[in-house]
């Protein structure tokens, strides 16, 4: 390969998103550390969205936990980035993640009312 390749890519991080598993629940929010991956992190979160947009069948519920996790843990400077994310598309497997995000209350804790 010639080009430069981002460390993690949008493949890897669409896969720790799709399991969420405990392990990748600790990759995950090591990589929510550290500001510098946000874009990594979101590319790879719409990467996951648009393959459940295209799979036969939708899973909501665990997107919708998806959602509900991330916005429990996401610091505050990428919960305005996610909400976008979420309400980029109107397709069930967004409204899903939406709905999570929603419930987590983690915008209005990095943005309270005020402000909103």
């Amino acid at each position: 390969m010639t080009g430069n390749v981002p460390f993690p890519d949008r493949d890897t991080v669409a896969e720790k998103l799709a399991a969420l598993s405990e392990a990748d629940k600790s990759y995950l929010a090591l990589l929510m550390e550290n500001a510098a991956q946000d874009d990594n992190l979101l590319e790879g979160l719409r990467r996951h969205l648009d393959l459940a947009a295209g799979s036969r069948l939708l899973n909501s519920l665990k997107l919708e936990n998806l959602g509900l996790w991330l916005g429990t843990e996401a610091p505050d400077r990428l919960q305005i980035r996610l909400m976008e994310t979420a309400r980029s598309s109107q397709h069930p497997a967004y409204q899903a993640f939406r709905t999570g995000l929603s419930r987590s209350g983690g915008l209005e804790k990095a943005y309270p009312s005020a402000i909103l």
